[in-house]
């Protein structure tokens, strides 16, 4: 599978000391980009798209890591996805629930709200997150799989695992 890297605008350089400030910046309007990304994926492409926001927290760290977008073969309840949501967006969330062709999506750093999308608005599948020193771990692993189980189901006390983590994490 061929392998295309999109490099953004990764706001924590300095966590990194072999990132380079002397790189030309282009900067581009993420719907331009996502359009581009999902082009690609349909062309059987493996894209690392830089991730920024906090949603995916604590199993993706924006502005630190990427993710490794491919085609989203057969959906499952657990799977990060590159999605079109009914509000007409592109989000990187995971399932939550599959109803016929009606997909759920909610990020893990969310305290609420959820997005909803049809089988046919989920774009792409996340395999494996990669930190900025190159650094590549798989998202379904048998222990990651049941951590994100356990993480759904803390919902309720989610707000306070988080701040320990930003705090623990250095993120803000």
């Amino acid at each position: 599978m061929k392998d295309k890297k999109l490099c953004g605008d990764m706001k924590d350089k300095k966590l990194c000391g072999d990132m380079k400030d002397d790189k030309k910046e282009i900067k581009m309007r993420n719907d331009i980009i996502l359009s581009e990304v999902v082009r690609l994926v349909e062309e059987g492409v493996s894209v690392t798209l830089p991730v920024d926001g906090r949603s995916m927290l604590p199993f993706i760290v924006g502005g630190r890591e990427s993710a490794i977008l491919t085609k989203p073969g057969k959906l499952k309840k657990g799977d990060v996805v590159l999605a079109w949501t009914d509000d007409r967006r592109y989000v990187l969330h995971r399932i939550i629930a599959i109803d016929g062709e009606k997909v759920t999506l909610m990020g893990d750093g969310n305290l609420q709200g959820m997005e909803h999308c049809t089988t046919d608005g989920v774009k792409a599948k996340a395999t494996h997150v990669v930190d900025c020193k190159g650094r590549r771990r798989e998202l379904y692993t048998p222990w990651r799989t049941m951590a994100a189980r356990l993480w759904q189901k803390l919902r309720i006390v989610r707000r306070y695992l988080l701040k320990i983590y930003k705090i623990t994490h250095r993120i803000r």
